[in-house]
């Protein structure tokens, strides 16, 4: 229930932010937050992460219906009710995937605002269900690593004690 509370909390926040931008923003209207590091903007976004399959936009409402239905299926059946981590994340990636097919469903793109650079970079500008998304693989890949770095501990400690 935890996961499916946070997924709701992540796609109202990430809807009414994008409505709000939409609303109150120009496109291609950019407002300094923090001049050279953070600005807010109205971009439209046709493509995934970096603008890939720019164009695709059939093809990526597919895909995003598909990994939604499968995390979905997924809580429903196979998740284990006391990994509280496994919830949460579930529940970021659910709602971040949600709000953005939403967009791609409605415009036919996603509505992009949150812009920051670092030097002479520019990072692509993203969204609330954006970061929910890069938020859950991060802290996944994070903890599968430590718990595999566990694992190893364990069975070496284990092999001291045997030998």
């Amino acid at each position: 229930m935890l996961g499916l509370l946070i997924g709701l909390a992540i796609l109202f926040l990430d809807q009414l932010t994008k409505q709000a931008i939409r609303a109150n923003l120009v496109y291609g209207q950019r407002i300094p937050v923090i001049e050279g590091f953070f600005n807010i903007v109205y971009v439209r976004n046709d493509g995934a992460a970096w603008n890939i399959l720019s164009g695709h936009g059939i093809i990526l409402i597919l895909i995003s219906a598909a990994v939604l239905v499968l995390l979905l299926v997924y809580r429903r059946h196979f998740l284990q009710e006391h990994l509280l981590s496994h919830r949460i994340l579930l529940g970021l990636m659910i709602g971040g995937i949600a709000g953005n097919l939403i967009d791609r469903i409605r415009f036919g793109w996603v509505t992009d605002f949150l812009d920051f650079h670092f030097w002479s970079y520019n990072y692509p500008s993203f969204n609330v269900a954006d970061s929910a998304i890069c938020i859950a693989v991060v802290l996944y890949i994070a903890m599968n690593f430590l718990e595999e770095k566990r694992k190893k501990k364990a069975e070496a400690d284990g092999e001291r004690a045997d030998g």
